[in-house]
């Protein structure tokens, strides 16, 4: 019978009646004495069958036992509503089916909230009754949208002579950044595989192989702490690409964003995208992955106050510290009580305070101007360049304080002031990364992404100099696209040979023997004709959480984890018999 089944949410009236198989969930029910109203809902939409009790009382009878959530088979003819009875919120809310046959073919438990009302239920329900969450529309859409973007993205891949090629899951563990999900082996005892943080090494080795267009939709686990953009398995778009530039790469990735904008939002995206460097990005917004969405940028002080009486001021300069602040035309929105809670939460970034002034209409007052010399307040004046009123907040500390207080709190006053605009999507690019970063607790060098990314060819001969003082001054092949101040995608031109890789091994302080234990594979690879390569991966996940306007990336994921990584449906993480763990030759050590 299934083999005639129409699907709910595509029922339309062509002119004339016609006979229709439905099969579905019962959405809700409505018994108008003697008339009995269904609204069936499949993964299509919902339609309004009819069950008149004058006609045919036993499928009445039968209609009256259905509850939210049964399933049932329903078999009737389309019909046009009569305008008083048209629901204009329903895609076929100007028909009903008139049934003739019903089937109930599986009951169901009251449901542990309402599928059919959209409120909000917590997250934990939300997780254990993934199933039923799932029949709801607003997660529902999310999953659809997610496959036709999924199959958008394909078919502009292959369209630009791509290759979709599968990578391992189980390889050797590598330092990538994060910590690893470790898989014992039974036949190998002692020894384990981990599962990829990504697929980088293959990728490259794919490049090699001449396979010069490589793609893959795959799913990458990293053991870290998790927060609302992060899950311990998620979904990256994997490109990797020979004989190319960064310009090259950057202009495909901005043909494949503008499709998932049009996919997800139906809007046209703007190309090409904007391009700041870091040394840029972290000058005017304080972090490498910046919200555009406003206008709102941070302005160096700490040459006007270098002669400063202000005490604050003073000793954080003296300190070796530095001055930033940011100017905000709130139009009155920012009140006292607000300023007051802005001073109490840059605590959460490590700064001490949040000190102000008010610039109204050629004089500033308030907060701590009266600490301020007209010399210092003429120069902001010009800095700022200061018209009508604003407001004036400043950070003083160290550069890594001021940059990561200021950055977050210049998207929350502007978010208050009204100056961000939530409906927009602002990509950017941001370049030239520097090569490396310097880790002051472990004292080494470390990758600012990762040890596979290539210099700008200009600052090799750097390598061989490069103290803790000039190591910004080795910038990278690198590009990160960021979306609404969240990093979607990041990638780089890749070292692409084996002395290279080995030098800038050593460099980050990895052994030879290290070297060849964990990426022998690699470095023989490179000595085979290795071409010039570069490549991104693409976060879906991200990208779909934003281009939906949802909260975490729980949201736009069929069955994701807890941010303390649990399914809370299927109760994984869980134990094993200790039969399974002698197999493995694996104790477990509890506290």
């Amino acid at each position: 019978m299934f083999k005639e089944k129409t699907y709910c949410g595509e029922i339309i009236m062509d002119g004339q009646s016609k006979e229709v198989s439905l099969a579905g969930w019962v959405d809700r029910k409505r018994d108008l004495g003697g008339i009995i109203f269904i609204e069936l809902r499949d993964i299509t939409g919902i339609v309004q069958v009819v069950f008149d009790s004058s006609k045919s009382a036993e499928n009445a009878k039968i209609a009256d036992a259905a509850k939210s959530e049964y399933i049932i088979y329903v078999k009737g003819t389309v019909r046009k509503r009569s305008a008083d009875t048209i629901n204009p919120n329903l895609p076929t809310g100007d028909i009903e089916v008139e049934a003739h046959y019903i089937e109930i073919l599986n009951k169901s438990l009251v449901p542990p909230f309402p599928i059919d009302i959209r409120d909000n239920i917590s997250e934990e329900v939300s997780l254990k009754f993934r199933y039923l969450d799932m029949r709801r529309v607003t997660l529902r859409d999310a999953i659809i949208k997610r496959h036709l973007l999924m199959q958008a993205i394909r078919k502009y891949l292959v369209e630009n002579r791509f290759h979709e090629i599968e990578t391992p899951f189980l390889n050797k563990s590598t330092p990538e950044g994060a910590r690893d999900f470790i898989v014992p082996s039974r036949l190998s005892k002692g020894e384990f595989y981990a599962l990829p943080q990504s697929p980088q090494l293959f990728k490259q080795i794919l490049m090699v192989a001449g396979f010069d267009r490589y793609f893959q939709i795959v799913k990458c686990f990293r053991d870290e702490d998790l927060r609302n953009d992060r899950q311990p398995e998620f979904t990256q778009v994997d490109m990797e690409l020979s004989f190319v530039t960064p310009d090259m790469i950057i202009e495909i990735i901005e043909g494949l964003l503008k499709i998932a904008v049009k996919e997800i939002t139906g809007l046209d995206a703007a190309t090409p995208f904007k391009r700041i460097s870091y040394t840029e990005a972290m000058s005017k917004y304080g972090c490498d992955a910046p919200d555009t969405r406003t206008d709102v940028e941070l302005v160096e002080c700490s040459d006007i106050f270098r002669d400063s009486e202000f005490n604050v001021f003073k000793s954080a300069l003296a300190k070796g510290g530095i001055i930033k602040g940011l100017a905000v035309q709130d139009n009155g929105r920012i009140s006292r009580k607000m300023i007051d809670d802005y001073t109490a939460h840059v605590r959460v970034y490590g700064a001490k305070g949040f000190p102000m002034f008010k610039y109204n209409n050629g004089v500033l007052e308030g907060g701590i101007s009266k600490f301020i010399s007209e010399k210092e307040k003429n120069e902001i004046v010009q800095r700022f360049r200061l018209t009508g009123q604003a407001l004036i907040f400043f950070s003083v500390d160290d550069e890594n304080i001021v940059n990561n207080t200021l950055s977050h709190m210049r998207i929350k006053i502007a978010e208050d002031a009204g100056l961000l605009d939530r409906d927009k999507f602002c990509f950017l690019w941001v370049t030239e990364f520097p090569l490396f970063e310097y880790d002051q607790t472990n004292k080494r060098f470390q990758s600012k992404h990762h040890p596979f990314t290539a210099p700008v060819q200009g600052d090799i001969e750097k390598l061989g100099n490069m103290t803790i003082k000039n190591v910004d001054e080795i910038k990278s092949q690198a590009y990160d696209i960021v979306l609404n101040g969240t990093e979607i995608g990041g990638g780089s031109i890749r070292i692409n040979t084996t002395e290279l890789q080995s030098r800038i091994f050593s460099i980050l302080g990895i052994s030879e023997e290290e070297a060849r234990e964990k990426f022998s594979f690699l470095l023989e690879a490179l000595k085979y004709g290795a071409p010039p390569h570069g490549g991104i991966a693409l976060g879906l996940d991200r990208i779909l959480m934003i281009l939906l306007k949802r909260n975490s990336i729980r949201d736009v994921i069929a069955f994701p984890k807890t941010q303390s990584g649990q399914c809370l449906m299927s109760n994984a993480p869980s134990g094993v018999t200790d039969e399974q763990l002698k197999e493995l030759s694996i104790k477990v050590i509890t506290k």
